[in-house]
């Protein structure tokens, strides 16, 4: 992997006030990397022996995602899938579409969703996400 991206994701730790540990850049390097959100397995199938821990990896992905950098897409099948969190804010990311063919997840970055307005007393949403689903382009 190359160093501006091993600095790159160094720094997002250091301004996360994280340590740079081995699997903290690891994990980052690997979602900033990918084209779609992952799974906890899929992070690990990336990794080198020394920091493909399951144990590891979850401890690691719940500090990122404490810290802002990292978020949970959604959930598919019982498995989180995780993405880096510069694409969201605090309430809201872009949408995902995940194929009903071929379970592919594409995410929908130019298209935007305004917040579900407060339409029920009492309920307070603080966090929205939006998972269409059908057939991709190459399963029409």
């Amino acid at each position: 992997m190359n160093a501006s991206l091993d600095e790159k994701c160094r720094r997002m730790l250091k301004q996360a006030s994280l340590y740079c540990t081995e699997a903290r850049v690891a994990i980052l390097k690997v979602l900033s990397q990918a084209t779609r959100p992952l799974r906890q397995d899929q992070i690990a199938e990336q990794l080198t022996d020394r920091t493909r821990n399951k144990v590891t990896i979850y401890r690691t992905l719940e500090s990122l995602i404490h810290a802002g950098l990292v978020h949970r897409a959604f959930m598919q099948q019982r498995a989180w899938h995780f993405e880096m969190a510069h694409h969201c804010t605090a309430n809201q990311c872009h949408p995902h579409f995940t194929c009903l063919n071929c379970g592919q997840t594409h995410c929908l970055k130019e298209f935007s969703m305004p917040m579900a307005p407060k339409c029920y007393k009492g309920f307070v949403i603080q966090h929205q996400q939006v998972r269409l689903e059908g057939l991709c382009p190459a399963c029409t």
